[in-house]
């Protein structure tokens, strides 16, 4: 379909129900990536991580594929780039975890929240899509743009023209085929280890949640660059991908979306302000959820327990905006749908996440402890 009008409505209808889908998945199976690393950290129990972790799988596979046949081109994304800022993977994924932790769950564990009922999540949402639109356009810009972006680790002098594995590899001598087997490769170790525990082979309804939010994944990878992908756009002549706010291939990431749902409720009587593709991701994630919380009778409204309960989430939901932006995305922006691409960038914001979040758990504790 080459008809940029009808692109215009049908990129983000696929990929709100793709979210829609998303979300009651997630919502039904308690897929949460915070909630995985809190599990490891407090109980020793890694089946919520193999879950995170299947769904990496299956997104690292179906975009390799999707990459593999010519649907997409994956230096058309803001996670290749040669130009790694390496400084902002990390800082903005360590804050993004922290944040997640204080605020008791991720972007997408909070939109999902959020369609079940849970006032909380509401009121991160806020916060955290003003943080992200400051860090993006506003007063926190300078300290991602000037302080933090222009650290980087240019990749382009090996010789790659982009930074995921597959074409670092080539550009060192394994061949271009690299970009096809090593990533492939990479999956099936991961899938190896996710299946090694014989308990988490037991929980087909993890098994099965990851299979699909990995599979959304691609799905929207697939919409975003092939169905949304104009190779001249019949306004400007140049090639174009359809309805995305980063004028480059996308799929699902839930912070900087937020932000642009924000803004186009603010003005929403300036015509130059759309549904994206990630706005309608942003929507459908909380659509669905809460479909699944009415269906399953699991939908309540829920409260703050005190008011350090209610600043822990607001410090967490700034946190989460500034380093979601920061670090090019959230545990499903980057934890996911970055890692799909197996971009460097991906890699150290994922680590970033990670500690970050175990960091906070500690911190959490130790007041607990102190207050005791």
């Amino acid at each position: 379909m080459e008809n940029p009008a009808q692109l215009n409505w049908l990129v983000p209808l696929l990929a709100f129900l793709l979210a829609v889908i998303f979300g009651a998945v997630a919502q039904r199976f308690n897929f949460c990536t915070m909630g995985a690393i809190s599990d490891i950290v407090n109980f020793g129990d890694w089946r919520r991580m193999r879950m995170w972790l299947l769904a990496i799988v299956v997104a690292i596979a179906g975009t390799t594929a999707l990459a593999a046949g010519g649907l997409i081109d994956l230096s058309k994304t803001i996670y290749t780039s040669a130009k790694v800022p390496w400084l902002s993977h990390l800082v903005g994924g360590f804050l993004f975890g922290f944040g997640m932790t204080l605020a008791s769950g991720c972007g997408s564990k909070t939109l999902i929240r959020a369609g079940g009922g849970n006032v909380r999540s509401l009121v991160v949402l806020l916060f955290l899509g003003v943080a992200a639109y400051m860090t993006l356009r506003g007063a926190f810009a300078p300290i991602r743009a000037f302080g933090l972006d222009p650290v980087q680790l240019d990749l382009g002098r090996t010789g790659a023209a982009t930074s995921d594995l597959g074409t670092l590899a080539g550009s060192i001598g394994l061949g271009a085929g690299a970009k096809l087997w090593l990533p492939m490769v990479l999956a099936a170790a991961l899938a190896a280890f996710v299946f090694a525990s014989r308990e988490f082979r037991s929980t087909g309804e993890m098994i099965f949640a990851g299979v699909v939010i990995g599979a959304v994944i691609v799905g929207g990878w697939y919409v975003s660059g092939h169905i949304g992908y104009l190779a001249e756009d019949p306004a400007t002549l140049e090639e174009k991908f359809v309805r995305t706010n980063t004028g480059r291939m996308e799929s699902f990431s839930l912070v900087a979306p937020v932000a642009f749902l924000v803004e186009l409720l603010m003005l929403w009587t300036d015509q130059t302000r759309v549904v994206t593709f990630g706005i309608a991701g942003a929507l459908g994630l909380m659509v669905g959820a809460g479909v699944m919380a009415l269906l399953t009778r699991s939908f309540r409204w829920e409260g703050f327990a005190s008011i350090e309960d209610l600043v822990n989430h607001i410090v967490g939901g700034i946190l989460m905006g500034f380093g979601g932006v920061t670090a090019l995305g959230c545990t499903i922006g980057q934890g996911i749908t970055g890692m799909s691409t197996l971009a460097v960038g991906s890699l150290l914001s994922f680590f970033a996440i990670c500690l970050g979040s175990v960091v906070a758990m500690k911190y959490q504790t130790w007041r607990v402890l102190q207050s005791a």
